[in-house]
C-alpha cells in the first residue's frame, strides 16, 4: 500500500502556486525527454520528484480555492484557475510517464536515439562541488551563453527549485544545476561545476 506524505497547510497566494506549477511542469517536460533519449537515470528521478512536488502544490491550491469561494459566484470565477492547475498536473503526469521509460528500464528504440544524437541542445545536471571555481559567483559573471553556449535553466537548492534563475542569482556549494546547451559546452561546464576544471569562468 503506498505511503502518502502529510502536507502541512500554509497560506500561499493562488497566483504563486499556479505560477510554480506552470514553471515546474514545463521544466519536467524538458527533463523527461532528455532522461528518456539519453537514458539518464538521475534526470528521470528528478522528474518523479517534481511530480510529487506538483501534486502537493495542486493539493494546496485546491484548499486555497475552497477557502476563497464564499458563494456560487466566487466558485464560478475560480473554475478557470482550477482548470489551469489540472492541466499543469496532467502535464506533470505525462512527463513522469516519459521518465518511467528510464526508471523501469523500458528503453527507447535505437533509431530514436540515433536521431536525437544529432540535436544541437541537450540538458545536463551537475552538482556544485567544494573545489569548484564558480562557488559564490553570480550567473551573469560566468558569461556562459557566449563562452560555452550554455544556459542554466534551473537550480535545485536543498528541496527548493529556482526556475529560470536571474543573472544576479549566486551559485552555492551543493547547488544542483540544470543546464541546456550544445554537447561540448555542457560537458565543459560540468567539469567546471564539479571542480574537475579550473578554467576561468568569468570574462
Amino acid at each position: 500500500m503506498p505511503k502518502f506524505e502529510k502536507i502541512e497547510y500554509k497560506p500561499i497566494p493562488v497566483r504563486e502556486l499556479l505560477l510554480e506549477m506552470k514553471n515546474l511542469s514545463e521544466l519536467m517536460i524538458d527533463l523527461a525527454y532528455s532522461a528518456a533519449l539519453f537514458n539518464d537515470h538521475d534526470l528521470a528521478e528528478d522528474v518523479l520528484e517534481l511530480e510529487s512536488r506538483i501534486d502537493n502544490l495542486a493539493y494546496l491550491l485546491d484548499i486555497e480555492i475552497m477557502i476563497a469561494a464564499r458563494d456560487a459566484k466566487d466558485a464560478e470565477s475560480l473554475i478557470g484557475v482550477s482548470t489551469v492547475a489540472a492541466a499543469a498536473d496532467k502535464i506533470s503526469d505525462a512527463a513522469a510517464d516519459i521518465a518511467a521509460i528510464v526508471t523501469r528500464k523500458i528503453g527507447v528504440h535505437p533509431i530514436v536515439g540515433e536521431i536525437f544524437e544529432k540535436v544541437e541542445e541537450r540538458l545536463m545536471k551537475a552538482t556544485v562541488k567544494e573545489n569548484s571555481v564558480i562557488i559564490g559567483k553570480q550567473i551573469g559573471e560566468l558569461n556562459l551563453a557566449p563562452k560555452m553556449g550554455v544556459d542554466i535553466i534551473a537550480i535545485r537548492r536543498n528541496k527548493d527549485w529556482i526556475i529560470n534563475p536571474s543573472k544576479a542569482e549566486r551559485i552555492f556549494l551543493g547547488d544542483v544545476l540544470i543546464t541546456r546547451g550544445a554537447p561540448l559546452g555542457i560537458s565543459e561546464f560540468k567539469k567546471l561545476v564539479e571542480g574537475q576544471s579550473k578554467a576561468e569562468a568569468s570574462t
